[in-house]
């Protein structure tokens, strides 16, 4: 195999450092791609790992899903060895022990393009021995001591400790995909915070919690097909907070507490007895339920300010850092593993680039705009948003926008293999970068139309199912476009989104008729109101919206 410029021959021509979800997904993309690249991956646990109770991280969604049974090609152990996730689904629920009562926002039948519940010791344990098959050289045990960056061609060196004895390895690519504990990051200077201040505390339970079980009435349970609330990643909110229930192929229950800082402090939750006492409180059914359940409990973790950004992640010096290792946004809708699959993929292309002897460092420049450019979009949905997470009345419509933005814009550049073709990107560069500032604004907007709406609540469940636009949105995802048929679709979407962010302003302007949205109309211009209803119609009668 060659490569570019000719440089000392190093011990392996790419180093992983981590062995988690994110070094051992990128070693088997790369091993798919490069049958012969020298691939080592340096991981600090042992395996096998805990089934059960190992990482949390366990909800994907539709990019982060194709990324594995599609690119990964796991199709085949995520079907036999984990569930099949029945989309996100959100409760305003706060202080109730009535959660039939109260408003519901999800899908009442599973929706065409899959994603799962991952339990994140099987999957693990599954691509580390994948690994090992497939030629790669997997070590375990494995502490690494220190990083040397070699500059202009020369190798990288990485001490470690294995069994007692320092050792040292070379590397002609490195790559750190050690969560937090990067060394690259900590070696560079790169660690970067960001605006989004949040908390989060979670546990496993070694049995299945069903929220259908809290409820009598069948017409309720009946108003999913099939009845399965609990394979769904269930949300729970409230102001400044949401807790999640996420069900594992294992048998256990994740549960979580995800809240903004400064409204429900870290302090008031970081041990068992204290998120018990906290559910008491502000989720008294999940309480209820947790008492019966709590001699299975089996961990308890607590992760403060988790949310960070960092300087660099790409380097045409043939580094670069993937996963937490990198960036982490929130967990609120699952993008981690949508990160680890554009990263992974931002860091294949470069090194193809490598292999075939071309000028790669320009690329590294290129792609790091593009990938921290979907991180402050992403971003944008969570920082200064969790005031309104509580409010039953805003925010069902902003998380119809923010799926809408993600399907209609971010995935289609995914899963049309367009993420590193930067002639689409060329030729899309006024719609990208006229989505990504609606979506900024409106983001703004819907916080402002929060702090003065009625917050009403209802007893009816939203169900997403129901809206013919928003089901062949997700369905499209998986269509094979040709590149006029992708930038059609694009177009269409970013149409979608503005005639979507008018039809929310008027609603606003029906409640609050003083709410400042000159931001919003200002990008939106003079783009006509969609002929159907997108929102409130549905909003309002979900039973009849397909009609």
């Amino acid at each position: 195999m060659q490569f570019g410029k000719p440089v000392v021959k190093p011990d392996h021509d790419v180093l992983i450092i981590g062995g988690g979800l994110a070094g051992l997904t990128l070693a088997l993309q790369l091993r798919g791609k490069f049958p012969t690249l020298g691939i080592r991956v340096l991981e600090r646990k042992q395996h096998p790992v805990p089934e059960a109770a190992h990482k949390v991280g366990e909800s994907s969604v539709e990019i982060g899903a194709h990324y594995f049974d599609t690119v990964i090609g796991l199709a085949q152990h995520l079907k036999e060895r984990h569930l099949r996730k029945f989309g996100f689904r959100f409760f305003w629920n706060e202080y109730r022990d009535d959660i039939e009562n109260t408003t519901e926002l999800g899908a009442s039948s599973f929706l065409p393009c899959p994603s799962y519940q991952l339990d994140r010791g099987i999957l693990e344990n599954h691509l580390g021995e994948r690994c090992v098959a497939e030629g790669i050289v997997f070590d375990d045990g494995v502490a690494v001591r220190d990083v040397e960056i070699g500059k202009d061609g020369a190798e990288h060196v990485v001490h470690y400790d294995k069994g007692g004895r320092r050792e040292r390895a070379t590397a002609r690519w490195l790559i750190d995909a050690a969560s937090r504990a990067s060394p690259i990051k900590r070696k560079l200077g790169l660690a970067e915070t960001n605006a989004h201040d949040a908390n989060a505390i979670w546990f496993r339970i070694g049995t299945k919690i069903d929220v259908n079980e809290w409820v009598d009435d069948p017409e309720w349970i009946a108003q999913c097909n099939p009845p399965n609330r609990w394979l769904s990643t269930n949300h729970l909110c409230g102001p400044g907070y949401w807790a999640w229930l996420i069900p594992l192929g294992s048998g256990s229950h994740s549960v979580g507490i995800v809240c903004d800082a400064k409204m429900h402090p870290l302090e008031t939750m970081n041990t068992f007895e204290k998120a018990m006492g906290w559910f008491a409180k502000y989720q008294p059914q999940l309480h209820k339920e947790l008492l019966t359940k709590a001699h299975l409990l089996q961990d308890f973790c607590f992760l403060r300010h988790f949310s960070h950004g960092c300087k660099q992640v790409f380097s045409g010096d043939r580094w670069a850092l993937t996963g937490e290792a990198g960036v982490f946004l929130d967990p609120f809708y699952s993008p981690g593993s949508d990160f680890i699959g554009m990263s992974n993929t931002y860091i294949t292309a470069l090194i193809e680039k490598d292999l075939a002897g071309e000028e790669f460092a320009p690329y590294a420049g290129i792609y790091e705009k593009l990938y921290m450019s979907f991180y402050e979009s992403t971003l944008a949905l969570y920082t200064d948003q969790y005031p309104l997470f509580g409010d039953p009345e805003v925010m069902p419509v902003k998380v119809l926008w923010d799926y809408t933005y993600y399907w209609g814009i971010l995935c289609q550049f995914w899963f049309q293999g367009k993420l590193t073709d930067m002639q689409a990107m060329g030729r899309l560069r006024s719609e990208l970068s006229e989505s990504k500032e609606l979506n900024f604004a409106m983001q703004r907007f819907l916080r402002a139309w929060s702090k003065v709406s009625a917050k009403q609540e209802s007893d009816i469940m939203l169900d997403q199912a129901s809206l013919p636009w928003f089901v062949e949105l997700n369905r499209g995802l998986r269509d094979t476009l040709d590149d006029a048929a992708f930038r059609a679709r694009v177009r269409e979407y970013a149409q979608l989104l503005k005639a979507m962010a008018r039809e929310i302003v008027d609603k606003a302007h029906a409640e609050a008729p003083s709410l400042d949205a000159s931001e919003v109309l200002a990008i939106v211009g003079d783009t006509k109101r969609h002929p159907h209803s997108l929102l409130f119609d549905y909003l309002k009668h979900p039973a009849t919206a397909a009609a």
